[in-house]
């Protein structure tokens, strides 16, 4: 079975809690904090394999989990970090944020890394936190929860030389007999449902990857028919050989045929039109094939107002096979490969603070009951000890130094009120 677009979750390992300990050593004068770092949490991340051809592995299993880091030890000791979790998926998969719709990178290359969910750093052991005034605290962070995603995966495949053209035009009997593929050809209308590749070898020994591309309909760029699940395969095929049935008992005008796939094309993608084009009339071995032919060229000479190549072909006797496969490899030869966008990954991060708004939102969700939520809030929360009385005192100087304290004065709350931030929650205090 091939599939080309899947969803999938990830979830980055959370960093290691950081450690509260004391020194007690013989001969070591007034002892002090020796709690160490948690380690960090592993990563997850996608790898383009050659070997892999769809993504069908992806309906079975769809969530994937990174471990978390080690927490601190005593000594000063840190916590081992975890490995990374990876992830293989097939050269030519998009990823995206399914939430989002963020583009977070192309894998095209065999070995290429993207990395889609960061695990999440170590707390910081009571080392960290000695200063004069207090000399032995009590206070370790807890480790940095990992990045959690759903993404949508979606396969593009990777050819050189695409076949488009309505059904039943002779795509699938092209690629049998200008590769070793074996794709389903059958003496009735039918369209392929998948795309099929091949390696197409020529005499001079140069080759190049061949695609049936599953047949267009009228209406395909807007979802009719197999729609954009075949739109998105022609993407980052470099050369297309547009096939156009001669056949003069199909019922069909080549001239309307021609120019129905590429309405189509246009719609999709208005850049499909200016890749490089080979126009291949087929079954000029049925009778009367020739004498269409002979109008459809007339027709493109007196409405096309560019140069066009045309290759009439017959699969079934191979008369001009060769000939096409040898000029289109000479195309591809001139035909610069795509320029395909990875974001570049950076650790820096420019912060701007705007006092005029607040990065936190207080909602009463029931009666004395207030809910804060916030991303800096909430991930310090989780990254807050709250066993040790000084890790207490620490959040509660952090809801007041941030206006949290205020804010819910100003919502209404009251002594006794429940407030909820994260999965915590505790009584207001005045």
């Amino acid at each position: 079975m091939f599939v080309d677009q899947i969803r999938i979750e990830v979830k980055a390992g959370k960093g290691g809690d950081g450690s509260v300990a004391f020194r007690h050593e013989k001969f070591v004068p007034m002892g002090g904090p020796s709690g160490g770092d948690g380690g960090r949490g592993g990563d997850v991340i996608l790898v383009a394999d050659e070997g892999v051809r769809t993504l069908l592995d992806f309906r079975y299993r769809r969530h994937f989990k990174a471990d978390s880091g080690q927490n601190g030890q005593i000594k000063g000791m840190y916590g081992r970090g975890a490995e990374n979790t990876y992830i293989k998926v097939p050269t030519g998969t998009s990823v995206t944020n399914f939430e989002t719709g963020a583009f977070l990178g192309d894998l095209v290359e065999d070995g290429q890394e993207l990395v889609v969910a960061k695990g999440g750093r170590g707390g910081r052991g009571n080392i960290h936190f000695k200063t004069s005034r207090n000399t032995a605290p009590e206070i370790a962070e807890n480790g940095e929860p990992g990045q959690e995603l759903t993404l949508q995966l979606e396969l593009k495949i990777l050819a050189d030389v695409g076949l488009v053209g309505f059904p039943s035009v002779g795509k699938s009997t092209l690629l049998s007999v200008a590769t070793s593929a074996k794709p389903k050809i059958a003496a009735y209308h039918f369209t392929t449902l998948v795309p099929n590749l091949g390696m197409v070898q020529l005499n001079d020994g140069r080759d190049y990857v061949m695609a049936d591309l599953p047949g267009l309909i009228t209406g395909a760029a807007q979802g009719v028919g197999l729609g954009i699940q075949f739109l998105r395969h022609i993407e980052r095929t470099r050369v297309i050989l547009h096939l156009v049935d001669m056949d003069p008992e199909n019922g069909r005008d080549p001239w309307e045929d021609y120019q129905q796939i590429r309405h189509e094309l246009e719609q999709y993608d208005e850049g499909l039109l200016n890749r490089p084009e080979i126009i291949v009339p087929t079954k000029m071995d049925i009778e009367g094939s020739a004498e269409r032919l002979a109008e459809f060229k007339e027709q493109l000479a007196a409405k096309v107002d560019h140069e066009v190549t045309v290759l009439p072909i017959s699969s079934i006797t191979h008369d001009g096979v060769q000939v096409l496969l040898q000029t289109a490899g000479d195309v591809l030869e001139r035909t610069p490969k795509a320029v395909l966008t990875t974001p570049v990954e950076t650790d820096d991060v420019t912060y701007q603070y705007d006092d005029s708004k607040r990065d936190f939102e207080i909602t009463e969700t029931d009666e004395h009951v207030f809910t804060v939520t916030g991303e800096r809030i909430e991930k310090f929360v989780k990254m807050t000890n709250l066993d040790h009385q000084d890790g207490i005192m620490r959040f509660a100087r952090a809801l007041q130094n941030w206006g949290i304290e205020e804010a819910l004065r100003d919502a209404g709350a009251e002594n006794g009120d429940t407030i909820v931030i994260a999965d915590f929650s505790f009584d207001f205090v005045e």
